[in-house]
C-alpha cells in the first residue's frame, strides 16, 4: 500500500492498538525495525510486512484518523461510467478511483486523503464537489486496471442478445474504398456483431471461431470440445466490414486481401483477459478468418487436471523430474500436446531452475519461465533457437515441436550433454516416437541412450452431467470392451439438453498411454525394431494403451465408448 506519511508515527500505533489490531509489543518490535533502517520505512508499512497487520486494516485505521470513511474498493462497487469524468493519465498518476457522482458530487477513492492539493485539482477538472473515501493503492489500481486496460485492449461491452441480431442495419453495396471500409467497420452495427461473437464464443468455451464467405452466404461457426457447430448465418454484405473490423483490432492490413496475414488481439470479457490469435487467408470468395481463443482461465496449469490415471500420474511425474534426457508427448494436432507440456513446466518451475521455451507461437505466458517466439521470417526457426538456448544455461528446455533433423538432432544433444528437453511430435502411438525419430536420421544409438519417456494422449469429449444416463450398447461393443478390460462395465451416455446444445456432450479429458523403455527396448531400439516388435513389448512390460485407459473413464462414468472407439479405431493393440 501507498502508505499514507503521518507525522506523528505513533498516532497510527495507537489507533492500531485502540483496535485490538496489533500489540504494543509488536509496534516495538516494528519500531525497532524502523530504527534499524534508518526511519526510512513508514512503520504501517513494516507491520504489513512483518505480517502484524494487512493494508486494509491501517487504510481503515488512518480513515478514522483523518475523519473519512474508509471503503474497501472493487470493480462491484464503481460505477465504470464515471471514470471518465477524469483523464485516464490522471487517474494512474495520482492513483485516483472516481466511484460514483450523484448531483453535482463525485465521490472518489484515495491512499492520500490529507492530499488537500489533490482533491482541489479533481474538483477543477471534474467541475463537482469531492466526497473523499481511504482504500488501499493495491485496491485502487486492481479496479483501474479492470476499467482502463491497456491501449490494445478491447473491452468487450454493449453485448446483444441472440434476439437483437434481427435489428441489424444491412450494408448494402460495401465498397472498395479502403477509407470508406475502414469507417464502416467502426460502425456499431458491425462493432457489436464482432463484439456478440467474441463474447458468446467465450461464454461457450469455443477454442476457435471461422468466419466463412460463400458465393451468395455468410456463415460463422463455433469450435466447441473439437466439433464445429454454425452459430449464425450474418447478411452476406456485411462480409467485408466484419473482416475489417477484426484486421483493425489485430492491427492487420484491411487494404491487403491477397495474402494471409497473422495477428492477434487481447480482449477483456466480463473483467478479464482473454488472448485471441487471427488468421486471414483469401479465398475464392473474400477472406476466411478463423480466431483462436485461449482464455487463461480454461488452461490447465496442473497436472492432476490432466485426466491421468493414478499410475500414469506418478510415473509421468518421476520422470519429467529426470536430470536428463527427452520427454515427449505425441498425437494429432489438436489433442492439447501443448498443455500437457506446460502443466508439467509448471510443475517444474521454481527459482533454482533456469527453464526455456521455443515456441510457435507462444500461446500462454508462465511467470518464471522464458518463452521464445519462433520467426520464420527471420529465419529463427526451432533449430536456430534450440542453438542459440543452449548458450543461455538452461537446466530445462522446451521446444514446441520436433519438426525436422537439424531440430531433432540438437534435441538429442541437448538432451545428452545434461538438459532435460520436453518436446512434441505427431505419431500414432507413444512407442512410434522412436520410429519418428529414426526417420528424421537420428542414430539409433542416440535415441536409445537420450529418450526416457512418451506420453501419446487424446482429447475425448466427456459426457454432459446434466443429461447423464446409463443405456446398453450394441452386443458387439460390449464383448469387445470387455475382453479388454476383463470384467463387465457400465455404459453412460449424454442424450441430449439444452446445457450441451443437444449434443449429450460438455468438457474434454486427455486419455493416455505412457511409453518409458526399459533396458530390453532400449537394445531393440539399437537393433533398429519393427514398431509392431516395440509396441508388443512395452505393452507386456505394462504400458497401458490408450484405448484401455480410456475404457477406465467410461468404468467410472466420465466419458462414452463410442468417443473412446472414435479416437483410438486405428491404434493397434
Amino acid at each position: 500500500m501507498g502508505q499514507i506519511a503521518v507525522e506523528n508515527k505513533m498516532q497510527l500505533g495507537q489507533l492500531l492498538l485502540a483496535r485490538g489490531v496489533v500489540t504494543a509489543e509488536q509496534i516495538e518490535k516494528a519500531l525497532a525495525e524502523q530504527k534499524e533502517k534508518g526511519h526510512c520505512r513508514l512503520l504501517g508499512e513494516l507491520l504489513v510486512e512483518m505480517n502484524y497487520c494487512t493494508e486494509n486494516q491501517i487504510a481503515s485505521a488512518l480513515a478514522e484518523a483523518y475523519g473519512v470513511p474508509y471503503a474497501q474498493v472493487s470493480p462491484k462497487i464503481c460505477d465504470a461510467k464515471t471514470l471518465e469524468i477524469l483523464p485516464r493519465e490522471f487517474l494512474e498518476e495520482h492513483i485516483v478511483l472516481p466511484l460514483f457522482k450523484v448531483g453535482d458530487g463525485l465521490t472518489v477513492a484515495v491512499s492520500e486523503p490529507t492530499n488537500v492539493f489533490l482533491m482541489d485539482e479533481i474538483e477543477r477538472i471534474s467541475g463537482c464537489k469531492v466526497q473523499v473515501v481511504c482504500s488501499t493503492t493495491k485496491d485502487i489500481k486492481a479496479t483501474l486496471q479492470t476499467y482502463l486496460p491497456a491501449a490494445n485492449v478491447f473491452v468487450i461491452d454493449d453485448i446483444i442478445d441472440d434476439e437483437g441480431l434481427e435489428d441489424f442495419t444491412l450494408i448494402e453495396n460495401i465498397t472498395e474504398d479502403i477509407g470508406n471500409l475502414e469507417e464502416i467497420a467502426g460502425q456499431s452495427p458491425v462493432v457489436k456483431l464482432v463484439n456478440y461473437l467474441l463474447y458468446n464464443a467465450v461464454r461457450e468455451n469455443a477454442s476457435d471461431i471461422h468466419i466463412e464467405p460463400d458465393d451468395k452466404k455468410l456463415r460463422v461457426r463455433y469450435r466447441v470440445d473439437g466439433r464445429m457447430y454454425e452459430k449464425i448465418r450474418p447478411p452476406h454484405q456485411m462480409h467485408s466490414a466484419i473482416v475489417s473490423r477484426v484486421k483493425i483490432m489485430a492491427e492487420l492490413d484491411i487494404a491487403q486481401r491477397r495474402l494471409p496475414q497473422d495477428g492477434g488481439i487481447h480482449v477483456l470479457v466480463e473483467g478479464r483477459p482473454i488472448d485471441l490469435r487471427v488468421s486471414v487467408m483469401p479465398t475464392n470468395f473474400g477472406e476466411k478468418v478463423v480466431i483462436r481463443i485461449i482464455d487463461p482461465q480454461k488452461v490447465l496449469f496442473n497436472l492432476e487436471s490432466l485426466g491421468f490415471t493414478y499410475e500414469n500420474l506418478q510415473l509421468f511425474r518421476e520422470v519429467i523430474q529426470s536430470p536428463n534426457g527427452i520427454v515427449l508427448v505425441t498425437g494429432p494436432t489438436g489433442s492439447g500436446k501443448n498443455t500437457t507440456l506446460y502443466a508439467a513446466l509448471t510443475e517444474l518451475n521454481s527459482e533454482e531452475v533456469n527453464i526455456c521455451a521455443v515456441e510457435d507461437p507462444v500461446e500462454c505466458n508462465i511467470a518464471g519461465i522464458n518463452q521464445f517466439q519462433v520467426n520464420k521470417g527471420a529465419g529463427f526457426e526451432f533449430s536456430t533457437a534450440l542453438r542459440s538456448l543452449l548458450r543461455q544455461d538452461p537446466d530445462i528446455i522446451m521446444v514446441g515441436e520436433i519438426r525436422d533433423e537439424a531440430t531433432a538432432n540438437i534435441a538429442v544433444q541437448a538432451a545428452l550433454t545434461g538438459h532435460l528437453v520436453l518436446s512434441t511430435l505427431h505419431t500414432n502411438d507413444a512407442p512410434g516416437a522412436v520410429t519418428r525419430l529414426l526417420d528424421l536420421n537420428v542414430a539409433p544409438y542416440l535415441v536409445s541412450a537420450s529418450l526416457i519417456a512418451v506420453l501419446a494422449q487424446r482429447l475425448v469429449r466427456k459426457i454432459c452431467p446434466s443429461c447423464k444416463t446409463e443405456y446398453e450398447p450394441s452386443v458387439s461393443i460390449k464383448k469387445a470392451v470387455e475382453k479388454l478390460s476383463g470384467q463387465a462395465v457400465k455404459f453412460c451416455r449424454g442424450v441430449g439438453c439444452k446445457k450441451c446444445r443437444n449434443t449429450g456432450y460438455a468438457g474434454r479429458i486427455a486419455i493416455h498411454e505412457l511409453f518409458v523403455p526399459n533396458e530390453e527396448i532400449m537394445e531393440m531400439v539399437n537393433e533398429q525394431a519393427s514398431l509392431k516388435k516395440l509396441r508388443a513389448r512395452a505393452l507386456k512390460t505394462g504400458m497401458v494403451p490408450l484405448q484401455l485407459d480410456g475404457i477406465e473413464k467410461v468404468k467410472a462414468g466420465i466419458i462414452s465408448i463410442e468417443e473412446v472407439l472414435r479416437t483410438t479405431e486405428a491404434i493397434e493393440n
